[in-house]
């Protein structure tokens, strides 16, 4: 597209595997840290960036966030620069708790959380479209105040990662946890072309094509 360059891209990377991805436990903003595995996952993703021309990074105040960016953007000029905004989804009474027990103790949310994301709501948590909200709130500041970067990453989690290419491909949050995966370490890329309008040009390190 000639006429309509891409004129910014928005690199999204979620964390390397923490002990509590490991335990099944569900995290949402309580802490976690990376395992030996979620290391090794960023020293690769490092590896395969240094040519991505990423100039700027904003990450989630959260440590597993934290010591991922740490790692895969060790080199980079620039301080990273750290946001609550961009945490993982508030869970409530869920946070730190296994998820098989959650699934016992209340198991028409569990059953909504995976499979009716759009229905998710329970009392004192976010819903999916809170996160979505803040994620989108966040990302409109930091195109603001970006301008001079083509090339811009987030360091962030799955659910909010989901939630902003559920926005950019007008997909209902119904669909949130459709393929692909966002495995450990994944990054998914947004176009934004001269037109303001924004596209997927990677999703979870594959190839996309907006559907």
């Amino acid at each position: 597209m000639k006429n309509n360059p891409v004129v910014q891209r928005i690199h999204l990377i979620r964390h390397g595997e923490t002990n509590w991805n490991k335990e099944k436990r569900a995290q949402g903003q309580m802490e976690s840290i990376l395992t030996s595995e979620g290391i090794a996952q960023a020293r690769i993703l490092r590896s395969r960036l240094n040519e991505s021309g990423i100039s700027k990074v904003y990450c989630s105040s959260s440590v597993r966030a934290r010591q991922t960016a740490q790692i895969v953007f060790e080199d980079l000029p620039e301080p990273i620069i750290y946001c609550d905004q961009l945490r993982e989804i508030y869970m409530g009474s869920w946070e730190g708790r296994l998820y098989s027990d959650i699934q016992e103790a209340d198991p028409a949310s569990f059953f909504a959380f995976w499979n009716q994301p759009d229905a998710f709501d329970l009392a004192g948590a976010e819903t999916f479209a809170d996160v979505q909200k803040r994620a989108l709130q966040r990302l409109s500041s930091i195109l603001a105040e970006s301008e001079d970067n083509k090339d811009i990453a987030l360091v962030s989690h799955g659910v909010l990662i989901k939630t902003l290419l559920c926005d950019v491909e007008n997909r209902n949050l119904s669909k949130l946890w459709d393929a692909p995966a966002m495995h450990n370490c994944a990054r998914s890329v947004i176009n934004i072309y001269a037109d303001g309008s924004r596209r997927i040009s990677v999703y979870s390190d594959q190839p996309y094509e907006h559907q």
